[in-house]
């Protein structure tokens, strides 16, 4: 499958993994946070700048709202795109007082066009950094998202607010409903999951036939015919590629039971494999948009610096993929930058490794992008 230009026989979607503007990106941001961390391998944001400075030379600062999407902008602007979707997973916050985990991030309101600057149509918040300043940093958070016309999902100041989907018009008059949900092997604690009149997060629960339940009773009362489900899943560790026979169940009943049409799952921080079920859309895990670990050694096997941009178009009618293209990216001074031909076959090799576990195939186009095929 190789990307074609936007037109009425497709709906055209971009998903981005995990968008983290915290610690390292904020402070070369023009409004930075107080830069003091609670964490046992840094205790300053500015440490991260350093670090990526040693790898990449010096980042000038402060750097324009617009400046680490890089490349990104110019290809998005190329292929219009119906919606773009990210998980934001960073709080936006002034909030000083951090929750009782290991690392935070952080970026000041002040730098809010910095994400503006992607003119997302959805920030997905059920992930395990949105609460990283406790309640209080959740609550400045979503009416910072708000004030900046930024529709968010997947947390809120009630658990109806929480789990209730977010409707998206598209262009052809069809709509897109969006849910999110976060899961503990995520790093997603149980004391983060919204209530009834507590604000927190939409958590996953662990069955895959209540997960499936609970979409259902949320999408059924606003779903219409015509309407295209998308259900983002904040699952799994960090590293690695394996996919849990639970998590592949999880993903077909949503697709068979609740009617999803893209399972879009995140966490991981490198990109994991891609299914097509009955000709839906599986997301195992997008990986990393951008982060702040230039220069942080330890899992280069991966190659952490590269990044997957995803379009995926689903045919109107039935929800079904009918292609998806995967931009690869490095991230150089908190920047993204088109990959290099290395950089892209070695994406390219992995995925198809990784894609042919599930009969799928990946191939390079000539382009420099990534085609998916089954």
């Amino acid at each position: 499958m190789t990307i074609a230009p936007p037109s009425a026989n497709r709906i055209r979607l971009f998903l981005a993994g995990d968008v983290m503007l915290g610690r390292g990106i904020d402070q070369i941001l023009p409004q930075p946070s107080d830069p003091v961390l609670y964490e046992g391998y840094m205790r300053s944001a500015k440490g991260y700048v350093d670090l990526a400075e040693r790898h990449c030379g010096k980042i000038p600062a402060p750097v324009a709202a617009d400046y680490v999407w890089g490349d990104l902008l110019s290809d998005l602007a190329d292929r219009g795109c119906d919606a773009r979707l990210l998980n934001l997973e960073t709080a936006v916050t002034t909030a000083s007082h951090p929750a009782p985990k290991g690392i935070h991030y952080r970026m000041h309101p002040g730098n809010i066009a910095a994400l503006q600057a992607l003119q997302p149509d959805a920030c997905i918040l059920a992930n395990n950094h949105v609460l990283d300043w406790g309640r209080e940093g959740l609550l400045e958070t979503l009416q910072t998202l708000s004030r900046a016309g930024l529709a968010q999902v997947g947390a809120g100041e009630t658990i109806e607010q929480a789990e209730a989907p977010l409707v998206i018009p598209l262009p052809n008059g069809q709509r897109l409903l969006l849910l999110a949900f976060g899961r503990w092997d995520s790093g997603v604690p149980d004391s983060w999951a919204a209530g009834p009149l507590m604000p927190g997060v939409a958590v996953m629960p662990d069955r895959a036939e209540d997960t499936a339940e609970v979409v259902r009773d949320r999408i059924d009362p606003v779903r219409r015919p015509g309407d295209i489900l998308v259900v983002s899943l904040h699952w799994g560790g960090n590293w690695g590629y394996d996919i849990a026979p639970e998590d592949r169940a999880l993903a077909h009943a949503l697709i068979d039971e609740a009617g999803a049409d893209v399972v879009f799952g995140h966490s991981s921080h490198h990109p994991k494999a891609v299914e097509l079920h009955d000709g839906k859309l599986i997301l195992y895990g997008c990986g990393d948009l951008i982060n702040d670990y230039e220069g942080i050694g330890g899992h280069d096997g991966y190659r952490p610096a590269l990044a997957l941009a995803c379009i995926a178009d689903l045919n109107p009618a039935d929800g079904t993929l009918v292609a998806l293209s995967m931009i690869p990216y490095r991230i150089h001074a908190f920047r993204l930058q088109r990959a290099g031909d290395e950089d892209a076959r070695w994406l390219a090799g992995r995925m198809n490794r990784e894609c042919g576990r599930f009969d799928g195939a990946v191939t390079l186009a000539p382009d420099g992008t990534l085609s998916l095929s089954s």
